[in-house]
């Protein structure tokens, strides 16, 4: 198997594999970050380009570096390949720029977006966006519109970065959305304004990092930090029936499917358990879900601690890899 080194780490990998996923299984601060890759979705990624990466050595037979910066959802590691993510200055400032030009027509919505406080574009500006724009003319503006009697979409919110379309060839019987024009004028609408109506259009909103599409019998409900989740399951005939409610004392306000650490789907849930099980008798509760302390959704929330040593509470990060501070590969 091919030996990868990342920031100084050294990784042996399967064949094939690519670096974002080796960065992956090194994990922490070494895992670039991903706005469009989705592991589940065939051919996603190496639309947002976030995830660049330089590669400092090509390979054991071929050492020379690459010419430019690669995206690491989309190159193949080779034995021997040496790879700079954050201890490179120009993957830093790349990073910065890809930011600021995701951010040129997105809005200011935070304060009124159900996506707030699970939003990988607020993760992806924090860490590495600018505090200001260059940005002069005026942004592109849509209206919100209904493409299902579930399903809101927010066109100004989105960073064209596929996923839903991917997953509406992929898993549904028939797309009924995809991109429409080109360059600045490209956007996600539906074929002559018909609805995207079949049993798993709900993973839609899943699998968008942001919040340009939104479920319908949730907005403006609670802000998520407000809520809790938890893990539930129920027999369906249709897909695993297993998901996450999210809660507010004893109502369900949302249901979603379970995701793993870096937000990506374990098995996608049909729209019936989604948007009609908003009972609590519907469901068998497992218990609280496994929230990473990282998150704003953790804040407050005493429910996602385990006793786990000696009767001191801690958060359950067992999906999350060994971390590695940037302090350490310094």
């Amino acid at each position: 198997m091919p030996k990868v080194i990342i920031d100084g780490f050294e990784i042996e990998v399967p064949a094939g594999t690519t670096i974002l996923n080796a960065a992956r299984q090194i994990g922490g601060d070494l895992v670039p970050p991903a706005m469009c890759y989705y592991s589940k979705l065939k051919d996603s990624g190496g639309k947002c380009r976030t995830c660049l990466v330089k590669v400092t050595k090509g390979s054991n037979t071929d050492p020379r570096p690459m010419p430019k910066l690669v995206a690491s959802c989309r190159t193949v590691v080779a034995d021997g390949m040496e790879v700079a993510n954050i201890t490179s200055p120009e993957v830093l400032d790349a990073r910065k720029g890809v930011v600021e030009f995701l951010l040129i027509n997105h809005p200011l919505d935070c304060p009124v977006c159900d996506q707030a406080g699970e939003c990988d574009l607020q993760d992806l500006a924090f860490e590495h966006g600018s505090p200001k724009t260059r940005y002069e003319f005026e942004r592109r503006t849509f209206e919100p519109i209904d493409i299902g009697d579930k399903i809101k979409l927010h066109m100004n919110r989105c960073i064209m970065c596929f996923r839903c379309v991917f997953l509406a060839d992929q898993l549904t019987p028939e797309r009924l959305h995809g991109i429409m024009n080109r360059g600045d004028h490209a956007e996600i609408s539906t074929y002559i304004e018909k609805a995207v109506d079949n049993d798993f259009s709900g993973n839609m909103i899943d699998v968008c990092p942001v919040g340009a599409l939104t479920d319908r019998t949730f907005r403006f409900t609670s802000r998520v930090w407000f809520t809790n989740p938890v893990l539930a399951h129920r027999q369906c005939n249709t897909c695993c029936g297993k998901t996450i409610l999210w809660m507010k004392g004893d109502e369900v306000l949302r249901v979603s499917a379970r995701t793993t650490f870096y937000g990506e789907v374990e098995e996608f849930i049909c729209n019936t358990c989604r948007f009609e099980k908003k009972n609590a008798a519907d469901w068998i509760m497992e218990g609280p879900a496994d929230i990473s302390r990282h998150s704003v959704i953790a804040q407050n929330h005493s429910h996602t601690m385990q006793v786990l040593k000696n009767g001191v509470p801690q958060y359950d990060d067992s999906q999350k890899p060994t971390p590695k501070v940037k302090s350490e590969i310094e």
